[in-house]
């Protein structure tokens, strides 16, 4: 245990120092928020207005066409149409001409179908959207009239049916779409980390490994220790590196929320969908969405959450990680460790993407069968667990990936004992095969 101590204090301390890691570390958050930045100055560099000349023939449209920062309308005389028709194409600051044909009888449909609107240069689809939906707004509310209902009656009559359920083995009643909403996204969230931690610092792993058997240091080291501490310092030393880099993340991240404004407001005006997700965002109070979701939160199991997350996160990082640091013992450069990580990426991205149809039935037989199976079970197991999973079958999971992480760790030690002092031999299946039984 001594030397597997001072071999994580070295691989620790050896990865901290480096100038690429605190550089990493400092400017991957000011990266990500700089980029959404630029995106966000890229959608308003982007944005420009429209002005278009109304012919309203009906009469509907008069006084009720509303202007807007992107939008502007302006009514002209209908008898104006034809010379307004043919000098469009050399007008400057008319983006199009918009004809909106008589109203005969209350034939609304006849209206919608014969409007057309003539413009002189290309438009957005969110500025076609946004004509065309301030058109059906009107048409709609004067059918409503027509059909002697009011507004109250008709917003009745637009309510969904919500069906409230309730489970009789537990006593509970059914998710709400905000509480199901609210664990998927904190299933896919968990489920993503492990996902990338595995990834980045397995491989992290790997190329420290492989990096001292090229330079030879391997060979003084293994004189004073054994293979198999060797690859268990290095295992835990990249672990608590990833650690202190998400902890310095998470901070800035914390302090960064509490500085700076997202812009809800601004959020607004860039979503797209047309009346109906219009009215929902303005309809939104984020205050109140919060404290519901700060509510479904707390309503949680959370000390079971980050129980089985950490547990989870660590077994299958300590698993992939030892399946990582043989095949960097087994080769000599990275271009043949592609023939290897396969093995170790292609699990975990059925796992990952398996999990989605969790999202869908957290109770069906491939979330149950995702999460037992210890190659899957680390990021299965946390897409799961928000939605509540049975004890037995936590404890069932735990114990297969325990054993199967003790396995590895042994198997992984056999092929580094030999692997670790190979040189110039290409390792093949047959060859590792060979290495595990001797």
């Amino acid at each position: 245990m001594k030397n597997i101590f001072l071999i994580t204090k070295r691989e620790y301390l050896t990865q901290v120092k480096k100038k690429s890691f605190v550089i990493l570390t400092l400017l991957a958050p000011i990266l990500m928020i700089g980029f959404a930045a630029l995106i966000a100055f890229m959608f308003k560099a982007n944005e420009s207005s429209s002005t278009f000349n109304v012919v309203d023939k009906s009469g509907l449209f008069v006084g009720n066409l509303k202007n807007t920062d992107q939008i502007k309308y302006v009514f002209v005389p209908a008898v104006n149409e034809k010379s307004l028709v043919a000098t469009l194409k050399e007008m400057n600051g008319i983006e199009g001409l918009l004809i909106i044909p008589e109203l005969k009888g209350q034939n609304y449909d006849e209206v919608q179908k014969e409007s057309k609107l003539l413009i002189n240069k290309k438009i957005g689809f969110d500025t076609k959207m946004k004509v065309s939906n301030d058109l059906s707004k009107i048409i709609r509310k004067e059918k409503i009239k027509t059909l002697g209902i009011s507004e109250d009656q008709m917003r009745n009559l637009d309510k969904s049916f919500e069906l409230n359920t309730q489970n009789v083995v537990d006593n509970k009643s059914s998710d709400s779409d905000l509480s199901f909403g609210v664990k998927s996204i904190l299933a896919m969230i968990m489920m993503y980390a492990v996902f990338m931690f595995i990834i980045i610092y397995g491989v992290r792993v790997m190329r420290s490994v492989l990096e001292e058997k090229n330079n030879r240091v391997v060979e003084i080291i293994i004189s004073s220790v054994k293979p198999f501490e060797l690859m268990m310092g290095k295992i835990l030393g990249v672990t608590f590196v990833a650690l202190t880099q998400f902890s310095i993340w998470i901070t800035m991240s914390v302090i960064g929320a509490l500085f700076l404004n997202t812009g809800f407001s601004a959020l607004k005006d860039q979503i797209p969908g047309g009346e109906k997700t219009t009215e929902m965002v303005e309809k939104f109070d984020l205050q109140q969405t919060a404290a519901e979701v700060s509510h479904i939160l707390l309503d949680m199991n959370v000390p079971l959450i980050i129980g089985v997350f950490v547990i989870f996160f660590l077994l299958g990082y300590i698993f992939y990680s030892s399946m990582y640091a043989a095949i960097g013992s087994a080769v000599d450069n990275e271009t043949e460790t592609q023939q290897f990580t396969l093995f170790a990426i292609i699990p975990l991205m059925l796992g990952m993407y398996g999990s989605f149809t969790i999202m869908k039935n957290p109770e069906g037989p491939l979330g149950f069968w995702l999460s037992m199976v210890p190659f899957t079970s680390p990021v299965a197991m946390i897409a799961r667990i928000p939605f509540g999973v049975p004890i037995w079958q936590i404890a069932l999971s735990v114990s297969l990936l325990l054993i199967s992480t003790l396995l590895m760790i042994y198997i992984a030690g056999k092929v580094y004992r030999v692997g670790i002092l190979m040189y110039g031999n290409k390792a093949t299946a047959k060859e590792l095969w060979k290495w595990i039984r001797s």
